[in-house]
């Protein structure tokens, strides 16, 4: 992180759904969902396979990986599952719903054709998930004991006060530009823009706090007979203009905005870039603010840590900093693979604490159950809610079912910590 008593810019970015990484965790995560709800209905139909195993929608074992190219997806993974799902069917609906349905936008959902190449999980993967090293060890004091992380290695969560989300002012700026892009694209206030675009915001900060929006970037694709000079005006009026209006967040008359600083911008979408799912990993969390374990979310079931302890991790940040136990935190977590318990747990609150960072840690450790199970029921990470987070980050979107937003531990971390 940048020394805190100092005046310097950061910069963070975020893409719209159009995007070709994007577009990929899209189809990873709408997969992922279309068999935990075909699982979870033959679990409530009592569905038995042919080798006597009943439906269990918590032995779903899912990583799904998206590539996407000119007129072509393809889709690959291991799974594990008794449902049947129709990849085809659903990465056609994806991308006709992210508005690629017209050939001249450079990718058609009716044409492009679509490879499967998914297949099971590793036998030995998923036995340490299914019957954890404690388990096998005769060291389970209880349910959540037996079931064991997905993979080794480390994530972090991040909160902090400078958003009403307590998400650094950077990305929630840039995720709401992107999120505009899409909405006056879609409602025809600027029809000639296409499903593809990036966003960028440059904020000053002075000894830690945020204090003005100094450059604001976006590059978009669009038709071709738009001039820049047309889209320039249409972006700052209706764009930028109402998004900083809607966050309260007032622009200086001399603030730097760039639209589209090659010119031209026609060409996008898988047809002008390849996408891969999991290359967004900084816009899907903090935009840089913060570090990052590495691990990629969409298209990974709720038993890879990557994914729900990084919910986890930032359901932990945000109680602490809802709690006025510290202005900014910062929570990293480590796992063993096929060990339930975490590795370590660690709090950073870069000098911003209001009761010594000791008393926090402990109070997070006595408060969060970071197991994986745990986290998994605390959670609700077997429901089908996973396309909705792949767009505009996963944190800082305070929706019913991002549950992980919810401050509902903030009195019992000020009980642990001694305070009313």
């Amino acid at each position: 992180m940048p020394d805190t008593h100092s005046s310097y810019l950061f910069t963070s970015e975020s893409v719209t759904e159009g995007h070709p990484d994007k577009l990929c965790d899209q189809i990873s995560d709408a997969i992922l969902d279309a068999i935990l709800a075909k699982e979870a209905d033959l679990e409530a139909k009592g569905y038995v396979d042919p080798t006597g195993q009943p439906a269990d929608v918590a032995a779903v074992r899912c990583a799904c990986e998206t590539m996407a190219a000119t007129g072509m997806v393809m889709v690959s993974g291991e799974i594990r599952t008794n449902a049947y799902v129709d990849v085809d069917d659903i990465v056609r609906d994806v991308v006709r719903s992210v508005g690629y349905d017209r050939a001249k936008y450079g990718f058609d959902c009716d044409t492009c054709g679509v490879l499967n190449a998914i297949h099971g999980q590793s036998a030995d993967i998923a036995m340490g998930v299914d019957s954890s090293y404690e388990a096998q060890h005769d060291q389970a004091s209880d349910s959540a004991d037996t079931v064991g992380a997905g993979d080794q290695g480390m994530v972090f969560g991040y909160a902090c006060n400078e958003t009403p989300t307590l998400m650094p002012m950077p990305i929630y700026l840039a995720h709401r530009l992107a999120e505009r892009l899409a909405e006056v694209r879609k409602d025809g206030t600027l029809p000639y823009l296409r499903p593809d675009g990036k966003t960028q915001v440059s904020v000053r900060y002075i000894d830690g706090v945020p204090t003005q929006v100094e450059k604001v970037l976006i590059s978009t694709q669009h038709a071709e007979d738009v001039t820049p000079a047309e889209l320039r005006s249409a972006l700052t009026e209706h764009v930028i203009g109402v998004v900083f209006a809607r966050e309260g967040v007032r622009l200086s008359d001399d603030v730097e905005i760039l639209v589209n600083p090659t010119g031209r911008f026609v060409i996008g979408g898988p047809q002008g870039d390849v996408g891969l799912t999991g290359r967004k990993i900084i816009v899907d969390t903090y935009g840089g603010m913060g570090r990052h374990g590495g691990g990629a979310f969409s298209g990974k079931d709720c038993t890879k840590v990557d994914r729900s302890a990084a919910y986890a991790a930032r359901w932990v940040a945000k109680n602490v900093v809802a709690a006025r136990l510290a202005d900014r935190c910062e929570v990293q977590i480590a796992y063993a693979i096929g060990m339930a318990r975490p590795v370590s747990v660690m709090v950073e609150t870069f000098g911003t604490e209001h009761v010594p960072v000791e008393d926090i840690e402990a109070a997070v450790r006595s408060v969060f159950d970071l197991r994986p199970a745990a986290i998994v029921d605390a959670l609700g990470l077997r429901r089908p809610i996973y396309r909705l987070t792949s767009n505009y980050g996963h944190f800082g979107r305070e929706l019913p079912e991002f549950t992980w937003e919810r401050r509902d531990k903030v009195d019992d971390l000020r009980a642990a910590c001694g305070l009313a």
